[in-house]
């Protein structure tokens, strides 16, 4: 009997050992290693078994000068999913493979079946995870009857493309990879080993017959993606699908796009008959604009290259207790405890002894630092117990200093201001002009010149 061959692989960064240790020597995590069987195999290609179908398309092998490559851009594929589209920078793109994560529940598979039932072309939706009927009753739920989807549950990447060179889609749905086994290697199914061979598999499919290929990844309880790190590495896109399971609003963003920017952003809500575009986020964002309430500031804000019209909320009440708390919902705590000892120290503000909660309503998480300014509105008004006119809106960093400083794509945020009918527009001095378009922009360069404008 053949000796079973074994080695050592570590689960976070995929690196191989020859023997266990209790430290990874690439990446230096530890207790990652993990042993796996390996069995070296001749035939180590998607196309096996598959000689003869047409489905092959062979490809040019020889070198070619730079000069004479040609660089056309071949034509997106349109997915009619405006803020997918966005994301990708302008639609699928041939040949091209995806790698989608995010947590349990978030909507992965609900977003990309309900993608495959809109896309115009026949798209093959392959299930590790869930029944034909449990796919099926998910559709009813979007409502959508279409006979260009085609349904799979397999996990065997053979099993899977043969029937791809049966059916020839022009679009393939993996959910997810982390459930895929192929016969070259006899771990088991979301090992390090099996995951990178069957991307590696999917990978030549894709280049090779010009098909886009979308994963969908597991996470671990860190965030991120489930498996060797090399598996964001081999692929083009790594979409990441977040948002407050309590709260309907999802983010679609792009943590790598090697055929666009990485700064755009995708908002859907969650209803139940599936995700709805958002197209105008920021009305949706900002609650009960017309009646005023202390301890509120609307903020402008800017995720990835979308301007947003959000509201911050604030409360500030006498400490109960000896210790003050300071909680922070959807907001940076570290920057909250920063800009209330810079309230204290250099605008005479005494908080020491008060508990402070801060709110960004929506449930979206915000690290962009113009919204210090809302928060200090925010604070100060919850303190003072005096209403913000809700036709202010505010946009500017807070230094340690006290000082107001100015941030970057002022233009776009007065622009999206103004689109929501804010009649003034508090900024830091700026030295680049400003087009007043109906919103009155209002220069302020320390706390204290803020506080005399609205508190006085």
């Amino acid at each position: 009997m053949a000796k079973v061959k074994t080695t050592f692989y570590c689960q976070n960064c995929g690196a191989q050992h020859s023997r266990w240790q209790g430290q990874c020597n690439t990446c230096k995590e530890w207790n990652t290693l993990v042993e796996e069987i390996v069995e070296k195999s001749n035939q180590k290609d998607w196309k096996d078994g598959l000689e003869d179908n047409p489905v092959q398309r062979k490809r040019t092998q020889t070198p070619q000068r730079i000069s004479q490559i040609d660089a056309t851009e071949s034509p997106r594929m349109d997915t009619t999913n405006a803020e997918f589209n966005r994301v990708l920078g302008g639609g699928l793109v041939p040949g091209s493979v995806t790698l989608l994560g995010g947590e349990p529940g978030i909507g992965k598979s609900t977003l990309l079946l309900q993608l495959c039932l809109n896309l115009p072309f026949k798209t093959l939706y392959v299930s590790g995870e869930e029944s034909a009927q449990q796919i099926k009753m998910r559709a009813e739920r979007i409502k959508k009857e279409v006979d260009n989807c085609y349904i799979l549950t397999e996990t065997k990447t053979q099993n899977i493309f043969r029937q791809v060179a049966d059916n020839q889609p022009n679009a393939l749905i993996i959910d997810s990879i982390q459930t895929l086994q192929t016969d070259h290697i006899e771990s088991t199914a979301g090992s390090v080993s099996q995951i990178r061979e069957c991307t590696g598999e999917l990978i030549k499919f894709a280049k090779e017959t010009n098909t886009p290929v979308i994963l969908i990844g597991h996470i671990t309880k860190d965030g991120n993606i489930a498996g060797p790190k090399v598996l964001e590495h081999m692929v083009d896109t790594v979409l990441q699908f977040e948002g407050d399971r309590n709260h309907t609003y999802r983010i679609l963003r792009a943590l790598k796009n090697r055929f666009g920017s990485t700064h755009e952003i995708g908002i859907y809500e969650m209803l139940g008959h599936g995700l709805r575009e958002v197209t105008n986020p920021s009305e949706l964002l900002i609650s009960q604009r017309g009646s005023n309430l202390s301890g509120t500031a609307i903020a402008a804000t800017m995720e990835g290259m979308r301007p947003l019209i959000i509201e911050v909320q604030a409360l500030v009440s006498t400490a109960v207790y000896g210790t003050p708390q300071r909680s922070a919902t959807g907001y940076n705590l570290k920057r909250l405890n920063m800009i209330l000892a810079v309230l204290e120290k250099r605008a005479g503000f005494k908080l020491g002894q008060k508990d402070v909660f801060l709110n960004i309503t929506g449930g979206i998480n915000v690290d962009d630092p113009a919204i210090d300014l809302a928060v200090v509105v925010a604070v100060l008004s919850s303190n003072f117990d005096i209403e913000i006119s809700s036709q202010h809106c505010f946009s500017a960093e807070i230094g340690l200093g006290g000082e107001i400083r100015p941030v970057s794509r002022l233009e776009q945020r007065v622009n999206e201001a103004t689109k929501l009918g804010f009649e003034k527009i508090f900024v830091a001095p700026s030295k680049s002009a400003l087009s007043d378009k109906g919103t009155q922009i209002q220069p302020v360069s320390r706390i204290e010149e803020l506080v005399k404008y609205l508190f006085a």
